[in-house]
């Protein structure tokens, strides 16, 4: 299974960025969206990112990764 993770545009440099993902920092490709500013969240796959989404959206899905990786720390029935 593959995910695609989003994360916050630290800083640009030509076509590649530093994607802050909630304290892990990484670069990235923005080949595929060269309109990304400083600050503006996105949806990383693969060290591309793929698509542009509002802070609220990120901070939730990152909210239900963390409450995932709580889930799997839990013994199963």
């Amino acid at each position: 299974m593959c995910l695609a993770v989003p994360g916050k545009v630290l800083d640009l440099d030509g076509l590649i960025a530093r994607v802050d993902f909630g304290g892990v920092t990484r670069e990235v490709a923005m080949d595929l969206l060269p309109e990304v500013r400083v600050g503006d969240y996105v949806i990383v796959h693969a060290g591309y990112a793929i698509q542009m989404v509002d802070e609220a959206e990120a901070m939730e899905t990152l909210r239900l990764f963390e409450q995932l990786a709580e889930l799997e720390g839990q013994p199963q029935e």
